[in-house]
């Protein structure tokens, strides 16, 4: 793996919680002479729990990575049980995107990353519509249209695939409205985000803003979570809400959902670019 000789390493652990964790990590990164900048941590239950951390620290000249790397293992991380990465921020994640027709959420993601404000590659935009291809190639992004019917469903997701086949590390659905199969899902494990228009899990499956006018909600939201393969269940990312009243029609809820949906996929897929989720028992512990 080519690591960066400089900038900031991000080092995620998740292991069984007992005395001597912190102090074996920091200890190891202050004896080869890393400066820890960033440090959050919790446990399920301090008596037998599962004990999860985070911390970012600089490389400067301290050292080699990959020796890092090889020391936490054996010094550290093998003694405690540890489930661990080593993420460095010059290292930019290579991120697709699935979208149909609607594209408030594509145009977000576009639009941070042309900014600057979104830490990632993006080779690819696949579509089962031509309609955004003019958006998304007015970016320099390159945009392949794949349709999706009944009788071609696998023959679609064969050929998503072998277009994904080593240009992404992980997906981003903005509003891809077609199920993806459990062998697609498989071959993203937890590498897969989706922005769902509904506070989950209240009103999952289609047309949640219809579903939320008719029980005459008071509170609209946008789920952002991984996908997997059973419908709108995944590990949820990050969520937000909004105050509505009797007065909202069904078109004013998904106009004021829309901005909920972009907001809460770019926070979602920041977290995850920066290292900040965790995964355990179908929840995440993301980290601020």
């Amino acid at each position: 793996m080519d690591c960066p000789d400089a900038g900031t390493a991000r080092l995620l652990i998740s292991c069984p919680d007992r005395p001597g964790i912190v102090a074996g990590v920091t200890g190891l990164l202050h004896a080869r002479g890393f400066n820890i900048t960033a440090l959050d941590q919790y446990s399920t239950d301090p008596r037998d729990g599962r004990f999860f951390m985070r911390l970012e620290f600089q490389l400067g000249s301290a050292g080699e990575p990959e020796a890092l790397a090889d020391a936490f293992a054996t010094q550290v991380a093998q003694g405690f049980d540890m489930t661990w990465q080593l993420g460095y921020s010059a290292q930019r994640r290579r991120m697709a995107i699935l979208v149909s027709r609607h594209d408030h959420a594509l145009m977000e993601l576009l639009w941070r990353w042309a900014r600057g404000e979104l830490p990632v590659d993006i080779p690819l935009v696949i579509s089962n519509h031509p309609d955004l291809r003019d958006a998304v190639e007015g970016f320099g992004v390159r945009f392949e249209h794949v349709p999706v019917l009944p009788d071609t469903h696998e023959e679609a997701e064969a050929r998503m695939l072998a277009l994904l086949e080593r240009q992404a590390e992980f997906l981003v659905l903005a509003r891809y409205m077609r199920i993806l199969s459990a062998a697609f899902v498989a071959r993203y494990p937890l590498r897969i985000i989706n922005i769902h228009h509904s506070f989950l899990p209240a009103f999952a499956g289609a047309d949640p803003y219809r579903q939320a006018h008719e029980h005459g909600v008071k509170l609209i939201g946008a789920t952002a979570h991984f996908v997997t393969p059973q419908l709108d269940q995944g590990p949820i990312i990050e969520q937000d809400t909004a105050r509505v009243s009797h007065r909202f029609s069904v078109a004013e809820l998904r106009t004021l959902g829309r901005d909920l949906e972009r907001r809460v996929l770019a926070r979602a897929v920041r977290c995850y670019v920066e290292d900040r989720i965790l995964v355990h028992d179908n929840k995440t512990i993301v980290f601020d």
